[in-house]
């Protein structure tokens, strides 16, 4: 599957932001679907995701009751939705999907598909 992920930019400190990540292919319901962020001079960290179905959800401690994770199977897409942003939340954010039980949806390096990432920059 190809991905392509959107709707970085550059945000006030308690705005908002949308980022989408639309798939190619027919088998969009076959993964489970994740974002991953990576800031300056650190490593690829987990954000949160979504289980193939859409029902099971998972969120690092860091976003949680902030960031909100979603998917519409009839246009291929995931969304995260990025509340009360803080300036520790600026980095490049990648969607990746997986084939693998949700136990391992939060380690990188079971991810072959990678969106190209998008930079969110927040401002205090």
């Amino acid at each position: 599957v190809q991905l392509q992920a959107s709707g970085g930019g550059l945000v006030q400190a308690g705005g908002s932001l949308r980022l989408s990540c639309a798939a190619s292919g027919r088998t969009f319901n076959s993964y489970a679907m994740t974002w991953f962020r990576q800031a300056p001079g650190k490593g690829r960290a987990f954000v949160a995701a979504v289980g193939r179905g859409g029902g099971a959800t998972y969120y690092a401690d860091s976003v949680k009751g902030r960031f909100t994770i979603s998917r519409e199977s009839t246009k291929n897409t995931m969304y995260l939705q990025m509340n009360s942003l803080k300036p520790e939340d600026t980095a490049v954010y990648y969607c990746a999907a997986a084939s693998v039980p949700d136990s391992a949806l939060g380690k990188a390096y079971n991810y072959a598909s990678w969106g190209q990432g998008t930079l969110v920059t927040v401002s205090s």
